[in-house]
């Protein structure tokens, strides 16, 4: 039961889908983080469907794309999204470290943000309708969050903190070894899914999400000295806009 209410409590907080009803417990936090990649099934099945839905609908290719673009932003109630404008605001700000922390921590929306917001819509949506238009291998989309999110968890159960950020802390506070094995294993099966339905084309987008992943989580976390929550944001954003643009790449292939 334990492990049930950690999956809801996760899915309660990092999915946008209506719940019955709320539960909060600290002492399911650990299980809670370690859940996230289920989440990462969830929004991603569901992204899925939406991409079978236009196609099999037949909507027009410029609308299925910004549906094919805003669904997994949506899905997840766009809270990764504002930790990457955050992010943004701080990094391109290239103040000293105090700084950059204050703005990261700074409610208002700067013009990096916007701008940084804007770049990452286009390639966004260029992928979308790429992915869209060639009408293959559309299930890998199904994995590519459930990838982003073991990346997550393993980075929020790995990495150094930044003291500003008491959520991750508690997040991982109560963290066992087992948790990270049960995230590694995740991972291992969504890229093996991954593979066993698109084969080495699978391995791609797989390791687009990875490899973006953690070239952006090298990147934030170089220049704040940790981890915190709208740093995951934006590191999860950019890997799955990696495994986005992987699979579009594959669907210019048969184009």
């Amino acid at each position: 039961m334990r492990y049930v209410k950690g999956f809801y409590m996760s899915l309660g907080m990092f999915c946008a889908i209506p719940l019955p009803f709320h539960i909060w417990d600290e002492k399911y936090t650990a299980l809670m983080v370690a859940s996230f990649p289920l989440v990462g099934a969830v929004v991603g099945a569901l992204w899925w469907l939406v991409a079978w839905g236009l196609v099999v609908l037949d909507i027009p290719l410029m609308l299925a794309a910004a549906a094919l673009t805003l669904a997994p932003f949506f899905i997840a109630g766009v809270i990764h999204l504002d930790g990457y404008m955050d992010a943004s605001d701080a990094l391109l700000s290239r103040r000293p470290l105090e700084d950059r922390l204050r703005i990261l921590k700074d409610p208002l929306v700067g013009a990096f943000a916007v701008v940084m917001l804007v770049i990452l819509m286009i390639f966004q949506f260029a992928a979308a309708y790429t992915v869209a238009g060639g009408r293959r291998y559309l299930m890998l989309l199904a994995f590519i969050p459930v990838i982003s999110r073991c990346c997550s968890t393993l980075a929020i159960l790995s990495l150094k903190h930044l003291e500003i950020s008491n959520y991750t802390q508690m997040l991982a506070k109560d963290a066992k070894p087992a948790h990270k094995v049960f995230v590694t294993m995740l991972l291992l099966a969504a890229v093996g899914g991954s593979f066993l339905y698109a084969g080495l084309l699978g391995l791609l987008v797989a390791g687009g999400v990875i490899l973006g992943y953690c070239l952006a989580m090298a990147y934030v976390f170089r220049d704040f000295k940790g981890v915190s929550g709208d740093l995951l944001g934006y590191s999860l954003v950019i890997g799955e806009l990696c495994g986005l643009l992987a699979l579009a790449l594959i669907q210019n292939l048969y184009l």
